[in-house]
């Protein structure tokens, strides 16, 4: 028998491969993929599960097919160091969307695990909710609504809306769901697109259909300041008070990116003082806000509850995504959507130590 040939049976060992998750994944067809390979096993873990029936699964698990959102999980769930080290045999955390907010990424990397998210899986969803955003807030339909369910004879005069065509629209972050954004406002409706993304050239901003602008200029330019950038330690309260200062007052803030990259006490204020127009919020520090939260308070504040991302085509699409991510992954292959690809040698290492060939 060729190595190869061992190395394949290794390989494809009835369940000798280990996956699990916590109560939640995008779609069932994740199930499904699963189910049809007999090398894997799949189990599932409530929140509530008691230590001595979590344990021996996360002990031996080789895959944690995890929620994007931390407060999905309880604490105990989230993936830190403490974590890894009931881990040993673990080679690979997968985020059911885009973020990975319950995950220490670092942590992983010195524990030589890769980290892996569903980008783009939900990106047009999410383009197209930050749009649907923007319309609303400027042709005041969520004024229009609520004055219609609370008043009679409401006078339409007093609920004058504005074009969104020629006005700006600046972008932070340039991304999946940025280009699409840009894509949208610029070609559907006929907004000129500002971009800031360091790490973007401003020819490729240029294909994605932004003009690359410091964030600075995007704040005093823009009609409509929309944030599709990732959480991470230099975004992290990226816009807080000084930054809606420089915001014009008949602008709109939105966002669909994350909690934390904007400051709520900064744009409750900036509310208060009409600094700004009004916002539309999908993202909050605490999800799902409580109903007396201050900011939903406002009548030119749209808000959901992180919702943007979740429509049935979506979740369809980042259940299939991620189910084939986690196999090609198992199988050996180098997976697309890396978080820390700097941690890949060590990873390799430890995936020859439990399957007897190195991935590649």
């Amino acid at each position: 028998m060729g190595l190869l040939e061992r190395a394949g049976r290794v390989l494809m060992s009835v369940n000798n491969k280990r996956v699990f998750y916590v109560k939640y994944l995008a779609n069932p067809i994740y199930i499904d993929i699963l189910k049809a390979r007999p090398d894997v096993r799949l189990d599932r873990i409530e929140n509530e599960s008691p230590e001595d029936f979590y344990a021996p699964i996360v002990s031996a698990a080789h895959v944690y097919q995890i929620g994007a959102a931390r407060d999905e999980l309880a604490p105990h769930f989230h993936v830190d160091a403490a974590f890894l080290k009931r881990t040993p045999n673990l080679l690979l955390v997968s985020s059911n969307g885009a973020g990975f907010d319950p995950v220490d990424v670092e942590a992983c990397t010195d524990a030589g695990v890769l980290v892996v998210n569903q980008s783009g899986g939900n990106a047009h969803s999410v383009a197209e909710h930050a749009l649907a955003m923007m319309l609303t807030l400027s042709k005041r339909i969520i004024q229009s609504d609520r004055r219609l369910r609370r008043e009679r004879d409401v006078n339409r005069n007093d609920l004058v809306g504005n074009e969104v065509e020629h006005k700006t629209v600046g972008i932070i972050g340039l991304g999946n769901v940025g280009r699409r954004i840009a894509a949208l406002c610029n070609g559907l409706l006929g907004m000129k697109v500002l971009a800031y993304d360091p790490y973007l050239t401003a020819e490729v901003m240029a294909e994605r259909g932004g003009e690359k602008v410091e964030l600075d200029e995007l704040l005093r330019r823009a009609d409509f300041v929309s944030i599709s950038c990732p959480l991470n330690k230099g975004s992290r309260n990226m816009i807080s008070v000084r930054e809606f200062a420089l915001m014009q007052p008949h602008a709109y803030f939105i966002t669909t990116a994350r909690g934390f990259i904007h400051d709520e006490d900064a744009l409750l204020q900036a509310l208060r003082d009409k600094r700004i127009a009004g916002a539309g919020l999908d993202v909050w520090s605490k999800e799902p806000p409580p109903p007396e939260h201050p900011l939903l308070q406002f009548d030119n504040v749209l808000a959901s509850p992180h919702t943007a991302g979740v429509t049935t085509e979506a979740r369809q699409n980042m259940g299939r995504i991620a189910a084939e991510q986690v196999l090609d992954t198992l199988d050996g292959k180098r997976p697309p959507r890396i978080i820390n690809p700097e941690v890949w040698p060590r990873y390799a290492e430890r995936f020859k130590q439990a399957f007897g060939v190195m991935p590649g």
